[in-house]
């Protein structure tokens, strides 16, 4: 049944390429780095080295396929500030296990940036040349608001191949709105996460598998190449609690030779490191190196259901810590019987 769920979506997908082949078509260097940032104040504050660590509702960006580690449904809610709350960054996702093999999971995103103001009908133009010159001015009463922004909807499939393999499917749908122009999209991610021993954890994710398609109202289409990601995680019981380093390695290729810390041709490699401690499940403290060459940090309390945590990161082009990367996180678990995961 499993390749039936995975066969539809991408079936879907074909149809949807097949309407826009006739526009003109490229692959386009960073046309997908907005969604390259990923969800989750856990995994940020760990410079986002989470393919291996993923286990809650936030996996689905992160390896679907560490969906399966969960044990109970979960609802997960981040919001994010950047550059001094002029962009902002929102997520809702909610994941629920069904039996022992399977997990599905829907999770929405919007990237966007908000009353923007248009001044382009608003020119009292007293010589008619079409510009702002000296004694004309804009009329305020003219001026309009609009918004830009990136949403991108995730339904994931995840499910047991073994007692040690889970592997895990997104189709994810894009819709960018920029005021004047928009565009609409699909792709797909997959992933798989391996556990060699009960402390030791091995994952990799495709991004963008098939190569994703954005159809612009331009009648340009978008090409984003694929993402690699693998990487590792290691269980150790430190201090009173559990100390768990990882580390991810982002293989892309689009010949990204100067955004990127190794390239080989058009093959670029950028390294993801984290350090999580967590005692007792209260509390934890994290640490990170991301993929741009950042520092993160982030902490985490749990409640009774409720984990609340903490990411920061600072921008290379600001050096006020007002004008950094603030995340704030909730992840709900029903923690009940009847909701639990069934062998």
């Amino acid at each position: 049944m499993n390749k039936y769920l995975i066969a539809l979506p991408m079936f879907a997908a074909l149809l949807l390429a097949a309407g826009t082949a006739q526009a003109q078509t490229e692959v386009a260097k960073y046309a997908g780095e907005f969604m390259a940032t990923g969800f989750g104040s856990r995994a940020l504050g760990m410079g986002g080295a989470h393919s291996a660590m993923a286990s809650d509702v936030t996996a689905a960006y992160w390896n679907p396929a560490g969906l399966m580690r969960m044990d109970y449904p979960e609802i997960g809610l981040m919001h994010e500030q950047r550059f001094g709350g002029l962009l902002s960054f929102n997520y809702g996702g909610v994941a629920w296990p069904f039996g022992s093999r399977s997990t599905v999971a829907l999770s929405v995103t919007r990237l966007g940036v908000d009353d923007i103001p248009d001044t382009r009908g608003a020119l009292i133009d007293l010589n008619g040349n079409g510009q702002l010159d000296e004694g004309e001015r804009l009329d305020p009463s003219k001026v309009t608001m609009f918004s830009t922004a990136d949403w991108v909807a995730y339904g994931t499939f995840a499910f047991r191949s073994s007692k040690e393999l889970t592997l895990g499917v997104n189709l994810k749908f894009i819709h960018r709105a920029h005021h004047i122009e928009s565009a609409t999209g699909v792709g797909f991610d997959i992933g798989a996460q391996y556990r060699a021993t009960d402390d030791l954890f091995f994952g990799a994710t495709v991004q963008d598998v098939t190569t994703t398609l954005m159809a612009w109202s331009t009648g340009r289409n978008e090409l984003v190449s694929p993402t690699l990601k693998l990487g590792a995680a290691y269980q150790l019981a430190l201090l009173g609690g559990t100390i768990t380093p990882a580390v991810d390695f982002d293989v892309m290729f689009e010949n990204r030779r100067f955004a990127s810390t190794f390239n080989v041709g058009a093959v670029s490699v950028n390294p993801r490191a984290g350090l999580e401690y967590r005692f007792k499940d209260i509390f934890a403290l994290r640490g990170g190196y991301s993929d741009t060459q950042d520092l993160t940090f982030g902490a985490g309390i749990h409640l009774p259901k409720l984990y609340l945590d903490y990411a920061f990161g600072q921008n290379d082009l600001f050096s006020d810590f007002k004008d950094a990367s603030h995340r704030i996180s909730l992840r709900l678990v029903l923690e009940e019987k009847h909701f639990a995961r069934t062998e």
